[in-house]
């Protein structure tokens, strides 16, 4: 089966009633908390794939995960997907949920990663810069520190990225040479 269409589909079908309830920013909100717990905690992916553990506990702690209250669409939801078995794709569903909401609002979403912290007013800049590239798009911005870059630093727009980094301009100087 395609791993890409299955969360796909659940995305879209929760988006629906999302929009039907009117709660589609609040569910994109605890999707945005679930997602990064998920990367944050990898006791939470165990748990989630244990066949041992039943699905009421799972839904209540993936519903604790993404800040959601009990009986609101989303623990609905993840009770179904769950049930389902489908609760190892919960994240690629959420991320898919994400996309299509970021997608229907007009928001764009910028990660900029820096060697080291930038000043505020050369943040402020590269913000800006974006934003007249991007128009009138809402900008979902995150920014980290990455010191494998060694210097300057690269912005991810969506699935566009810039890289001013000099560890990228160190690998372009060496694939010169080798030529």
């Amino acid at each position: 089966m395609n791993d890409g269409l299955i969360p796909r589909r659940y995305a879209k079908a929760l988006y629906k009633i999302a929009i039907e309830n009117g709660d589609a920013k609040q569910i994109y909100d605890q999707l945005r908390e679930l997602n990064f717990r998920y990367t944050a905690i990898d006791e939470l992916k165990r748990l989630v794939s244990n066949p041992y553990i039943p699905d009421e506990q799972k839904g209540a702690l993936l519903l604790a995960a993404a800040g959601a209250k009990t009986g609101s669409s989303l623990d609905k939801f993840i009770l179904m997907v769950i049930r389902n078995n489908r609760a190892t794709m919960l994240r690629k569903i959420a991320l898919a949920y994400l996309q299509l909401y970021r997608e229907a609002n007009n928001i764009a979403k910028v990660e900029i990663a820096m060697a080291t912290q930038l000043p505020s007013t050369e943040v402020e800049e590269i913000i800006a810069i974006v934003k007249e590239r991007l128009g009138d798009m809402t900008l979902e911005i995150s920014q980290t520190i990455d010191p494998r870059l060694i210097g300057g630093f690269t912005v991810k727009i969506d699935d566009l990225l810039l890289d001013a980094s000099v560890s990228n301009e160190l690998k372009r100087l060496r694939l010169n040479l080798l030529k």
